[in-house]
């Protein structure tokens, strides 16, 4: 996206989202430092390639204590204003810098809600390979036959959040799988069922994606739709 002006870079993209989606950061934050834990990881390095606001590297760091150093990297100025001013100690922000001109090399690699953005999201995968060694991935899964049917959810999430292409599970493990990533593990997050104040639409879904997720965590995310998925790969 360098030297193009795009819905993150001209201000409509903060215009649509004033908060930069910092309400869901910390939720995002405790995923991550579940798949962390999950798999004993030990980061005392980590970079957060299209970082936002900075609130989720911020709560992550906060979590995992003052030993673990970090950057977040980010193209839009908007969201670079938002996030310069609430660096710390060991978190630092930078704007701009393009991924072949990363040279420090990263415990952990955090891409959190970022593929679905880009236009050559598999440039951008082999690219960010080199960045670290296990990386930690966030996949929004807006493809289920709910939004399928309706139809709108699709066009509104392109118009007001900018995603350009739609995942479900298999086709988000397997342009890891075929940009040169060996994907460990998995899990489905869901803001609905994990937050509250998502609006009485959501809470109506509550009880029948709950259901289902008890009883076939894949079918009820095909079928209802809500959730993403949070992969650790290297």
């Amino acid at each position: 996206m360098a030297g193009e002006e795009t819905i993150y870079t001209d201000g409509r993209y903060l215009e649509h989202n004033p908060l930069w989606h910092e309400e869901d950061a910390a939720w995002k934050a405790r995923n991550i430092e579940s798949m962390i834990q999950r798999h004993r990881l030990a980061p005392t390095t980590i970079a957060e390639i299209g970082c936002g606001a900075g609130g989720v590297l911020l709560a992550l760091t906060n979590a995992l204590g003052p030993a673990v150093r970090a950057k977040g990297f980010e193209v839009s100025p908007q969201a670079f204003e938002l996030a310069k001013p609430r660096e710390t100690a060991n978190v630092e922000f930078l704007y701009g810098q393009p991924l072949s001109e990363i040279e420090e090399r990263f415990d952990l690699v955090l891409v959190i809600d970022v593929l679905e953005h880009l236009e050559d999201y598999f440039s951008f995968l082999r690219q960010v390979r080199p960045v670290g060694r296990q990386k930690i991935f966030h996949f929004p899964l807006d493809l289920s036959a709910q939004s399928v049917l309706r139809g709108r959810p699709l066009m509104k999430w392109r118009a007001e959040v900018g995603h350009l292409h739609y995942f479900v599970k298999e086709t988000a493990l397997a342009c890891l799988r075929e940009t040169g990533y060996r994907v460990i593990d998995s899990f489905y997050t869901n803001t609905n069922l994990e937050l509250g104040n998502r609006g009485w639409k959501a809470d109506l879904m509550k009880l029948p994606r709950r259901a289902l997720l008890r009883l076939h965590p894949d079918i009820a995310v095909r079928l209802l739709g809500g959730f993403s998925l949070m992969v650790l790969a290297e």
